[in-house]
């Protein structure tokens, strides 16, 4: 349950949909609610549901070779499973645009998720990911159509993570209670 999400979803998502985006593999995410639900509603937009994140970088890699454009969406949990696939795209050079959404940071609760997100960029950066954070909601926008524009236009693999503060504070209370 994300308690105060913060609407960075409705730029994500036209800057997606602007870069000619069609398929997004994604392992649903509370802090993707948003922009998954729009990109549901696009009917230019195909969600593609994953057992497990590595998949999408199959799926990612599928389409560029289709002629589609997709983007992988994923929380930095999820990081830790594409390490040995995001070896196909290095050695591929195919574009490879993520859209992370972070925990482990700022008021976090569950202590599973403090070592990959703390570590998620520099994994990512040691892949040869080129990564950008967002840390301001009204940044998101730009930031996912800027790393789309060079992901597709330099062949690259290129994550954008949003910030925790940005997604807002997560919690798995009963409802009714604080927690």
């Amino acid at each position: 349950m994300v308690d105060s999400p913060r609407d960075w979803g409705h730029g994500a998502h036209a800057a997606l949909s602007q870069a000619g985006i069609r398929q997004i593999p994604y392992v649903p995410d509370g802090g993707l609610d948003t922009l998954l639900q729009l990109c549901a509603e696009d009917d230019s937009m195909r969600p593609v549901l994953l057992s497990s994140e590595q998949e999408g970088i199959g799926v990612a890699a599928g389409a560029w070779l289709g002629g589609a454009r997709a983007a992988l969406l994923m929380q930095s949990s999820g990081v830790g499973n594409c390490i040995q696939a995001l070896s196909l795209v290095r050695t591929c050079r195919l574009p490879l645009l993520m859209i992370v959404t972070m925990r482990g940071e700022w008021h976090e609760f569950n202590p599973w998720q403090l070592p990959m997100g703390q570590s998620a960029a520099a994994h990512l950066e040691r892949c040869g990911v080129v990564v950008h954070r967002v840390e301001d909601a009204n940044a998101a926008g730009e930031m996912v159509a800027g790393a789309a524009a060079f992901a597709f236009e330099t062949m690259s693999a290129v994550a954008v993570l949003i910030a925790q503060r940005v997604i807002g504070v997560k919690s798995f209370s009963e409802p009714g209670q604080n927690g």
